[in-house]
């Protein structure tokens, strides 16, 4: 369902070790609409909750509920870095940008 990039794997495992939370997981949840589509924020999590679905990856696995899995659909996790900072990224190219709906995009 998501396809996870090298260095966004490679990256959660250097975050988990650090932060002492080696086992963990991490939690994607949908943190609100915007005018680009759904929001997405991640938490750590220590083990699969019996609501939960569960996607493992290479040393840990992502965590969501049903409606954060519909809009996961077709997604990448990557990282990036950009002058502004580094970190992950959620991209879904299969939904559409709901500009227009908050009228700040004309």
């Amino acid at each position: 369902m998501v396809t996870v990039s090298t260095e966004a794997v490679k990256f959660i495992n250097d975050l988990l070790e650090k932060n002492d939370k080696k086992g963990y997981g991490i939690r994607i949840y949908l943190a609100g609409m915007g005018c680009s589509g759904p929001q997405f924020g991640m938490a750590f999590q220590e083990k699969k909750n019996s609501e939960d679905n569960e996607e493992k990856v290479d040393g840990f696995s992502f965590y969501y509920d049903g409606e954060t899995g519909e809009m996961l659909e077709g997604s990448t996790v990557d990282y990036i870095e950009t002058p502004n900072g580094a970190g992950l990224i959620v991209n879904n190219p299969n939904l559409r940008s709901g500009c227009g709906t908050c009228g700040g995009c004309h």
